[in-house]
């Protein structure tokens, strides 16, 4: 979807008073205004999350990052988190900020990093509960669609789709990590706490579902039950011959027909989705042993073998420059894309999903790769650099991008490298957008996304446990 195009038509209408706060605050004398959400008015409240905050203001010298920090972190919670109890169990519906619907992806992402604090605040595991159980909900009514609404009768603008919309879905774009990522908070909820309790016999019969699809998707028999096909005037926004796509050649790997940034892909085996989807199935054979759910194990670790052998066989590239690195999109056919998007799951962004890849050669090869001027779309100018995508277009650097490079960097010099492009970046809004431009920082996309606030509150976070010192300049 054109997220931009959708905000101009609808959003910025609804959330003009919360927007106005994100834009152009920046005080005459530099100062910091208070621009985060009055407490009164924030969705969800969490003393874990507020005594992060205040510890980290009160310990770090660079005091334009500590009210970053301030801004960002807490930016879900603050704005985007729809917290209830439901007969005594948790629901949570998460937005991605002005788009008032809820991914798979985004709403794992947004809530991810406050994990490690639910052992000291019952009410934020509640939360966190409750988005595992509202993703069990929305895989189990469509495990192709990427993005969903809480009220289960309303219909989309995106209705006129050609797929099988329902009642309830916002977008049904095909995305391999939209059923990844589930898997990962999930894991890491039970990891953090103990807690089964959010693996009942929905989020079973869920997971079972996951295992459906991805077999669906390898293609070894047929096509598969999913096509889409939508009138616009993107190419992106559009899946070619009739809905499927372009022709693959089998080899274990999953079709995705969309990228994580929601733009379609040109061939469907997209290699950092399948990397992501290997882990995660992973993940899932150790919350099936915890849970003893009623999960084929033997089944999972069959499609994890045929999807790495796929990956092996055909996404391994040698390049000129850089030796052996992983392709961005391939076919089977010996067709591949050498590029990388910024958003996540990207090549870039391996490690961090996959800790274990920090050692790569294969990875380490294509880091260098995807952050030089090789990739097309890693842009350098004079307000900064880093990656973008074909979705917000050429010149237009992703802050995700420069948060995942630091993410996964162990090198002092890169990591406040990018500190320093993200404290310069917010164009005096006092929060993180979707993209800016190379050269004019305050010409930027998206002035509420919550999951690059997030992030970025996550990497300072990081930097304060690791590598306090370059927090202080």
């Amino acid at each position: 979807m054109n997220r931009r195009r959708f905000v101009k038509q609808t959003s910025l209408a609804t959330t003009a008073l919360l927007l106005s706060r994100y834009t152009n605050v920046w005080a005459a004398d530099n100062s910091y205004p208070t621009v985060r959400i009055p407490e009164a008015d924030r969705n969800f409240k969490s003393p874990a999350v507020e005594r992060i905050i205040a510890e980290i203001k009160s310990n770090i010298g660079n005091k334009e990052l500590a009210w970053l920090f301030e801004n960002c972190f807490p930016n879900t919670l603050d704005t985007t988190v729809d917290f209830e109890m439901i007969d005594g169990i948790p629901d949570t519906y998460v937005i991605t900020g002005d788009i008032d619907a809820m991914w798979l992806r985004d709403s794992s992402a947004q809530v991810w990093p406050y994990l490690r604090l639910c052992k000291e605040d019952e009410t934020l595991k509640q939360m966190i509960a409750g988005v595992i159980r509202r993703q069990t909900k929305c895989i189990l009514k469509d495990p192709y669609a990427n993005a969903f609404y809480k009220n289960e009768n309303k219909r989309s603008e995106w209705n006129s789709d050609v797929t099988q919309m329902q009642k309830g879905i916002h977008e049904r774009k095909w995305e391999v990590d939209s059923l990844c990522y589930p898997i990962r908070l999930a894991h890491g909820y039970w990891k953090e706490t103990g807690d089964t309790s959010p693996f009942d016999t929905q989020w079973t019969e869920a997971m079972k579902l996951v295992i459906k699809t991805f077999k669906e998707q390898q293609r070894f028999e047929s096509k598969g039950p999913y096509s889409f096909m939508r009138k616009t005037e993107y190419a992106t926004d559009t899946v070619p011959l009739g809905g499927y796509g372009y022709p693959v050649s089998a080899n274990g790997m999953i079709c995705s027909m969309f990228r994580p940034s929601d733009d379609a892909t040109i061939y469907p085996f997209l290699v950092a989705s399948n990397l992501f989807a290997f882990a995660s199935l992973g993940q899932l054979i150790s919350l099936s042993a915890a849970t003893k759910s009623k999960i084929d194990e033997h089944a999972i670790q069959e499609m994890m073998t045929k999807i790495v052998t796929g990956i092996d066989n055909d996404a391994k590239i040698e390049h000129k420059k850089f030796g052996k690195i992983f392709a961005y999109e391939v076919n089977g056919y010996g067709s591949y894309n050498l590029m990388d998007d910024a958003n996540v799951p990207s090549l870039l962004s391996l490690s961090y999903l996959i800790p274990e890849m920090n050692n790569d050669p294969v990875y380490k090869n294509t880091r260098k790769y995807v952050l030089s001027n090789e990739n097309p779309f890693f842009f350098k100018g004079k307000a900064g650099e880093g990656i973008g995508g074909p979705h917000a277009g050429i010149d237009n650097i992703w802050p995700l991008s420069i948060t995942m490079r630091g993410l996964t960097s162990n090198d002092d010099k890169e990591i406040k490298m990018c500190l320093d492009m993200l404290q310069k970046s917010h164009a005096g809004t006092g929060f993180m957008h979707e993209t800016f431009h190379k050269d004019d920082a305050s010409k930027y996309t998206r002035p509420w996304f919550a999951w690059a606030n997030t992030l970025f509150g996550e990497f300072v976070w990081k930097v304060y446990r690791e590598r306090p010192h370059l927090l202080n300049a």
